[in-house]
């Protein structure tokens, strides 16, 4: 059984990109969008129900330009969108899948410590 050539789709540094190498490079971007402890917490209090830049600007105690900052790159990446309601926009995870990414890296830091547990009682006994 012979495989497939992966199908080119795009063009990147003069080169045809496979949809393999499309992919790859949404993840990497996608990882980085996700790569500021604000903007993982600005998803985390997204994930009950929209909020307006001042409400987050609250919860996470930094100035209301650097929450719009977080925003504007969660926003580039297609993870939140903002509705504007009179003079408040407020701001929805787009794709509540996103939480299954943040969940699943809550399971693998959980594992890590279970593993520095372990480690550090082998070491003391």
């Amino acid at each position: 059984m012979t495989k497939s050539t992966p199908r080119a789709v795009g063009a990147v540094n003069g080169r045809r990109d496979t949809v393999a190498d499309q992919l790859r490079i949404f993840k990497a971007a996608l990882f980085k969008a996700l790569a500021h402890p604000s903007r993982i917490k600005i998803l985390d209090l997204l994930r009950e129900r929209s909020l307006t830049v001042s409400e987050l600007q609250v919860e996470l105690g930094i100035e209301p330009s650097s929450v719009s900052q977080q925003l504007a790159i969660l926003r580039a990446q297609h993870l939140v969108d903002g509705r504007r309601e009179g003079t408040n926009v407020h701001y929805s995870v787009r794709d509540p899948h996103i939480f299954t990414l943040l969940d699943a890296a809550r399971v693998i830091f959980d594992n890590h410590l279970i593993t520095l547990r372990t480690m550090a009682g082998e070491d003391s006994g």
